[in-house]
């Protein structure tokens, strides 16, 4: 007897009336209209069952701070590193593990399971590494956490960055992270690039960098780790988050370095409600949006995911943990409206994301882990315009949060008493 059956579910790829069997935490069949007994049986109702969200980007060490010491006020990038210097000397170990626990609870709740976050390795004591190695520790049963050793201050613009960087990964940190955009001079940021990637390559670690998190045009980090990642045989272990230089450069440019990161198999991830937020803050009108070109990158072959980046921090102090609402913003901001690109979006906080974590046993295919969400919506671009409701989570076959259906009691004469803002079914 199977442990759970779904059945009547929607995936997706489009295909319905789908069942979906488990048995021992991973997925053994998926057909259409399987009938076989279970000890647990889920109808979807022809709702959507999607593979659990996954975030790429994201800094949980300053996650929930929001107003410690004070509030961003300009809402500018370099106000909020600033303020990060600031309120790193009063961190403390306990409180950061609080509120980063407090935030993986957000996460499950909208079906968020697998989640990449920069570490700060600037600071000499380690604390926020040695904090998030225990909220990883925790969290295992139920979130994939994969952490970067991230120089917030620049590897090589901090005295012992490299040494602090080195030291964070001998504790267990997985992925070498930068930021050459910020180092000193733009020939140090791409010293930064190369020395980062030949660690990475020796050790045998994947790579995400910041990565030309900027308005300035002149701002090619991207060129050169997409160097480095082909100089060292890196393809498919490397990505640049933010890339908002890119929105900015000229298109003769954009269609040299397109190519260039497709061929070196380099990933890249966009930020949208950070990028939005933060970029084109120096101009009058017209403003820039910021984002980096998701759809130009999509169409050259590159894997571009999205991830939330921050949630009520230094840097932005909105957020809930909601990868649908980073997909509705990244959308809207890459003017990606038609079927196809907002599909496009349900890809770039799902199965995308996967592939630059290199998440095994990610998806609905057999023989994949039984960790899918089921939302109230009938598709995916249903499920992001509502924002859909997470019906039900599940990890590896099991339930770890449900919530009640979205409905609204009407009071009007002559009408139905409850919405669930799904439009009715209809015929052609």
């Amino acid at each position: 007897m199977l442990d759970l059956i779904v059945t009547h579910a929607v995936l997706p790829d489009g295909r319905t009336d789908m069942s979906i069997a488990v048995q021992n935490g991973r997925i053994v069949e998926v057909t259409a209209g399987l009938a076989v007994p279970a000890h647990e049986t889920l109808d979807a109702q022809g709702l959507l069952v999607a593979p659990h969200f996954v975030d790429p980007h994201f800094h949980m060490d300053a996650t929930l701070s929001y107003g410690l010491p004070r509030v961003n006020e300009s809402g500018t990038l370099l106000e909020g590193i600033a303020l990060w210097g600031e309120l790193k000397p009063l961190l403390k170990a306990e409180a950061l593990i609080e509120r980063a626990l407090a935030y993986c609870d957000w996460a499950v709740a909208k079906g968020l399971l697998a989640i990449r976050t920069h570490v700060d390795t600037s600071d000499p004591s380690l604390l926020a590494v040695e904090a998030l190695l225990e909220v990883k520790r925790l969290v295992a049963p139920y979130i994939d956490l994969q952490l970067v050793a991230f120089p917030q201050d620049g590897v090589l613009r901090s005295a012992g960055g490299v040494d602090n960087l080195q030291r964070a990964l001998d504790k267990g940190v997985d992925v070498v992270g930068g930021i050459p955009h910020f180092e000193r001079t733009m020939a140090d940021g791409a010293a930064s690039v190369k020395l980062l990637c030949e660690i990475a390559a020796k050790r045998g670690k994947l790579v995400d960098m910041h990565c030309d998190e900027s308005d300035d045009p002149m701002s090619r980090h991207i060129e050169t780790l997409a160097y480095e990642a082909q100089r060292l045989g890196l393809q498919g272990r490397v990505n640049g988050s933010h890339c908002t230089s890119m929105h900015s450069m000229d298109n003769y440019y954009v269609s040299k370095l397109l190519p260039l990161i497709a061929g070196s198999g380099v990933s890249v991830i966009a930020n949208p409600l950070i990028n939005i937020t933060l970029q084109g803050r120096h101009d009058t009108y017209p403003k820039r949006r910021g984002m980096t070109r998701v759809p130009e990158l999509m169409a050259a072959g590159v894997n571009v995911a999205f991830g939330h980046d921050c949630v009520m921090d230094p840097w932005y102090g909105m957020g809930s943990g909601d990868m649908l609402e980073v997909a509705h913003m990244g959308l809207h901001v890459a003017q990606m409206t038609s079927q196809a690109g907002i599909r496009a979006c349900f890809g770039a906080v799902t199965t995308n994301a996967a592939k630059v974590m290199h998440l095994g046993g990610y998806g609905l295919d057999v023989g994949c882990d039984a960790s899918f969400v089921l939302l109230q919506a009938r598709d995916p671009v249903e499920a992001i315009r509502l924002r859909a409701t997470r019906l039900k989570v599940f990890k590896k076959g099991k339930l770890l949060a449900e919530t009640p259906a979205a409905t609204a009691r009407l009071h009007m004469t002559g009408r139905a008493e409850a919405t669930s803002f799904m439009p009715p079914r209809t015929g052609v």
